[in-house]
């Protein structure tokens, strides 16, 4: 090979490297490993109607004694809303209830948790698009950082609706990496790699759930939409859970939190407003809270370490 070969190839071999290592550059860090809490933990939850009040209440009843939460919540918003004082926040009044509201900013900076739930709006191409939601991301993850340096910090991920022209399970499978963890996580981890934003996979889950009905793995359940809840019209909600749902998504948020398996937990609860939630049966139960550790154990960014897999 002659001298103007070589210095091709090492040029070729250059450029090569350059874009491994700005392909390295850019992927997110995958946080280190979590040890459970040493005890009960007060939990902020920061979203939308994907949160919603039975959710965390639920929650609460599978914790350890002591768990006690706060949220502020919307319908559809943004956490650019939540920060900005001049945007409205879609159903502020009716979302927002004591003893469960308290102001985010306020709570956020307070110190007072041990851990802060973040989630952002669906459609979430448009959230990271048109509403900043990387750099809203980190904003809310500094005020809890420089409030309490030891708290935890999650991004609750959610679904779109089951109707969506990609495909429901599509996008759940497709986004994950792609927008919640590449988009959204991707700034805040590769600039906080000692303090992260952990992951609460709740659409992973969901997704697992839902299969696994349609599988005919899960006693009573046989499809996704029944997961779902019904208007008052007796229509399907395409974006919003039912009981069964909440308690799906109130697992997966014990499992990542407590860093524990949710096998044997409760599964007969109530909702917010103290009424009994519909109940999965407890063959039922059972098998979704397997499903829910195995999806929680088997992601990096939940902070589950892989020795403490086995349930």
């Amino acid at each position: 090979m002659g001298r103007r070969g070589f210095l091709a190839l090492g040029a070729a071999a250059a450029t090569l490297g350059l874009m491994v290592f700005a392909t390295r550059s850019r992927s997110v860090p995958v946080p280190p490993p979590l040890t459970p809490p040493e005890g009960p933990l007060k939990v902020f939850h920061l979203g939308h109607s994907l949160v919603g009040p039975d959710m965390p209440h639920m929650l609460a009843q599978l914790a350890p004694q002591g768990h006690g939460y706060n949220s502020q919540l919307g319908s559809g918003t943004s956490l650019r809303a939540h920060w900005e004082p001049e945007e409205d926040i879609l159903d502020f009044k009716t979302a927002n209830r004591a003893p469960a509201f308290r102001d985010a900013k306020e709570a956020i900076g307070s110190g007072d948790y041990g851990a802060v739930v973040l989630t952002e709006m669906v459609e979430l191409r448009d959230a990271i698009k048109y509403f900043d939601a990387a750099k809203y991301l980190e904003k809310w993850a500094d005020l809890a950082r420089e409030a309490a340096p030891h708290s935890r910090l999650y991004l609750y991920e959610t679904w779109h609706r089951l109707d969506d022209p990609d495909g429901w399970l599509e996008r759940i499978d497709g986004d994950l990496e792609a927008l919640w963890v590449g988009k959204l996580l991707g700034p805040d981890s590769r600039r906080n790699p000692q303090q992260p934003v952990y992951l609460i996979p709740g659409g992973q889950v969901l997704g697992a759930v839902a299969r696994a009905a349609e599988a005919g793995e899960i006693p009573g359940l046989a499809s996704r939409e029944s997961l779902f809840a019904r208007t008052a019209d007796g229509q399907l909600d395409t974006i919003h859970i039912n009981d069964l749902g909440a308690y799906v998504v109130a697992l997966t948020h014990f499992a990542v939190l407590y860093q524990r398996s949710p096998v044997g937990l409760p599964h007969e609860l109530t909702r917010a407003h103290g009424s009994p939630a519909e109940a999965f049966s407890a063959d039922a139960a059972a098998k979704v809270q397997q499903i829910v550790w195995q999806v929680v154990r088997g992601l990096p960014r939940t902070g589950l370490a892989a020795e403490r897999a086995p349930a």
